[in-house]
């Protein structure tokens, strides 16, 4: 049974950093390109960063420089460090393993003042 489990969110100010994680099981995890998109209300889920198996890295525009993912084989975990957090930033994010149809349930990033 594949699970993905994320954590991290939380409500934050303007400027603040947050940085979520992903367990992954049931999956050999060192083989999977992970991902993490986002989904702010009423607009459509968007990919925000991606990690090979290679450990190669491409993000969205609009976090390049701000965001970074990573990932840690031996804890089946992928990260998302993001830093300089804006308004624009909240939504819910999610993980999942690329080319599957495998997803977390999701973890809520608000960013406010």
């Amino acid at each position: 049974q594949v699970q993905l489990v994320e954590s991290g969110g939380g409500l934050v100010q303007p400027g603040g950093s947050l940085r979520l994680s992903c367990v992954a099981s049931g999956i050999i995890f060192r083989r999977a390109a992970m991902a993490w998109y986002r989904q702010a209300p009423g607009k459509q889920r968007e990919v925000v960063a991606t990690i090979t198996d290679g450990f190669n890295t491409n993000y969205q525009g609009s976090v390049k420089g701000r965001f970074t993912i990573s990932r840690d084989n031996a804890k089946n975990t992928v990260y998302l460090q993001m830093n300089s957090l804006n308004i624009e930033d909240t939504a819910v994010y999610y993980c999942t393993s690329l080319g599957t149809s495998y997803w977390g349930q999701g973890t809520q990033v608000t960013v406010s003042s």
